[in-house]
């Protein structure tokens, strides 16, 4: 994943994580008005869930990499000497242009 999808799935799990605060909130009306029992079962759950949710977002949240560390030719070297490759230049059958001046590559 590139780094702008984790921030914007950071940013997603974050909302979520809002939106399942506010909604436990509006249950613990809910959860007056149930009995004992099936008040701990609905906090188990809601428990459960908040955990696997905060999971999720310590794994995105870590170390973000630096702009510039890894560079397209440290990765087009990875590529490089796993797949053999083979370049063909194409060279433009005109390079002068409309205005006059010329094409280059």
């Amino acid at each position: 994943m590139t780094p702008e999808q984790l921030r914007t799935l950071a940013a997603q799990l974050i909302s979520k994580v809002d939106a399942q605060s506010r909604k436990i909130h509006r249950d613990e009306t809910i959860i007056e008005q149930l009995s004992p029992a099936q008040g701990g079962l609905l906090d188990d759950l809601l428990n459960t869930d908040l955990e696997a949710i905060e999971t999720e977002l310590k794994a995105f949240s870590g170390p973000r990499p630096r702009p510039g560390r890894i560079t397209l030719a440290t990765q087009a070297c990875a590529v490089v000497t796993a797949v053999p490759t083979h370049c063909v230049h194409h060279e433009p059958d005109n390079t002068q242009c409309t205005c006059g001046c010329v094409h280059r590559r």
